[in-house]
């Protein structure tokens, strides 16, 4: 039986399934292409050109293929974006998962595991979050995302669907291969933002506020490596597999870094001064988000294995120094 991971032509997609396949698993990937790319999807997964919200597509994958188990990882992912164009994230995110369930109720597909966001709890009580602490999203893209959850929790109800939510934080880093890395267009992520600056694709790097509750005044983020996000994801399935239950996971290295450590630390690992400029605050971003991932690795025996912020920087800069403009190069 295979994996079918939706949106498995992005970023964090990509490197599940090399992790995946890197694993024996037989994968099964489905991407629209419009932020993701063909050249990330690993050439032995087999790939369908398809777009979540088409109910016939997915009608047509359900039935060529034996799917065991879904990951999914196709929706929309921008806080500004999603500020400025809330229709499209309840379009892309809600009706696109709306589709997805439904087509996996009628072919008896019952396990997901869907990768949702720290920015479902909004301004935290305390830090580091614990996964039942309060959700009250500050921005549309943690909305949705947050009500994705509900509407798997009310399939799961009516349907029996066995869903794991994964909560994560920033992303970043590349693949050990160096053949896949992240790619954005337009980049809006942090550190793929620093690299510009010595790869000699921007002049500076914009902090966004200067003035937050924290001990420099920039916004204070629990970086990740997109590989131990990937892992996670598929301890998860298995999880599912076994019969665990229903259930949501934050994940971190339970650690926060500053903008301004971040940016230190890239002008360690690239050997460039990267100068910066302050700027006014974007909407709806915390102060601060920093995971508790103790029940994930209780539950789910995940540990992650490159939680040094220098070893993520330099993965990352390895991949955008040979791919500066990312695969399109």
């Amino acid at each position: 039986m295979a994996i079918l991971v939706l949106g498995g032509a992005g970023y964090i997609g990509s490197h599940t399934v090399y992790e995946l396949i890197d694993a024996g698993r037989d994968v099964v990937v489905a991407d629209d292409l419009q932020t993701g790319f063909r050249a990330a999807v690993h050439p032995k997964a087999r790939f369908y050109l398809l777009d979540i919200r088409d109910r016939a597509a997915l009608d047509v994958l359900f039935e060529k293929e034996d799917i065991e188990g879904v990951i999914h990882f196709a929706a929309s992912s921008q806080v500004g974006e999603s500020m400025s164009d809330p229709l499209k994230y309840y379009d892309n995110n809600l009706h696109g998962t709306m589709v997805l369930l439904s087509a996996m109720v009628a072919h008896g597909v019952d396990k997901i595991v869907f990768s949702s966001t720290a920015a479902t709890y909004g301004e935290p009580e305390r830090v580091p979050i614990l996964e039942g602490d309060r959700t009250d999203p500050t921005n549309c893209y943690g909305e949705t995302k947050l009500a994705m959850e509900h509407m798997m929790s009310w399939v799961s109800k009516a349907h029996g669907l066995h869903y794991v939510a994964l909560r994560y934080f920033n992303a970043c880093g590349a693949h050990r291969s160096g053949a896949i890395g992240e790619a954005h267009a337009p980049e809006t992520h942090l550190i793929p933002l620093i690299l510009q600056v010595p790869n000699g694709q921007r002049e500076k790097i914009m902090v966004f506020g200067g003035d937050y509750p924290t001990p420099d005044g920039t916004c204070i983020r629990d970086y990740i490596h997109v590989s131990d996000l990937a892992q996670a994801h598929i301890l998860a399935l298995d999880y599912l597999i076994r019969g665990g239950q229903n259930d949501v996971f934050n994940l971190g290295n339970g650690v926060g870094f500053s903008v301004r450590e971040v940016i230190d630390c890239a002008r360690n690992v690239t050997g460039h001064s990267i100068p910066e400029e302050m700027a006014p605050r974007r909407a709806g971003d915390p102060a601060q988000l920093i995971a508790s991932s103790r029940k994930a690795m209780d539950v789910l025996g995940w540990k992650p294995e490159q939680n040094s912020l220098e070893a993520i920087i330099a993965s990352a800069w390895n991949w955008h120094k040979s791919h500066p403009h990312g695969y399109e190069a």
